[in-house]
């Protein structure tokens, strides 16, 4: 296993649909993974600081894990079959929960637990990006600051 950190959520043009980007923390490759627009949001509001008046799905999945008292201590993105991602969340003592990459992502982002992924998944899925190209990794990361989470609804 690997740990990523997120970069971010952007819409891929032209068939909107939003993807969030990865990247290896002790590596070069990038994961671009396609996720639904709701937990783009999800992502969004948590990477940019926004609080909603009332506690959205992963806010609330967040808090009845603290409730009763069964930590996420980590994400794993475990497998790619058919062009979909794989990954379970690890709770508490041991747990291990199938989940949808994005739900896990957002959640992990609401507690601070640290996202890793197979290095199957990251050798078959993960890109390098060559130096010429970090100038549009960095034109993506102004984009992300720009952007709204009212952007990805759909």
């Amino acid at each position: 296993m690997r740990e990523l950190s997120v970069v971010g959520v952007r819409v891929e043009l032209p068939s909107n649909q939003p993807i969030v980007l990865l990247r290896e923390v002790d590596g070069d490759r990038y994961l671009p993974i396609w996720i639904g627009a709701v937990e783009a949001t999800a992502i969004a509001y948590e990477q940019q600081g926004v609080k909603p008046a009332r506690p959205l799905t992963h806010d609330l999945l967040r808090d009845i894990l603290a409730a009763v008292e069964a930590p996420l201590t980590a994400v794993e993105i475990t497998e790619l079959k058919d062009n979909v991602f794989y990954a379970d969340l690890l709770i508490g003592d041991g747990l291990r929960v199938s989940a949808r990459p994005s739900d896990s992502i957002a959640l992990a982002l609401r507690v601070g637990a640290p996202i890793r992924c197979a290095d199957e998944v990251l050798t078959e899925a993960g890109i390098v990006i060559p130096d010429e190209q970090e100038d549009e990794v960095e034109k993506f990361r102004e984009f992300l600051d720009q952007v709204r989470p009212e952007d990805f609804a759909g």
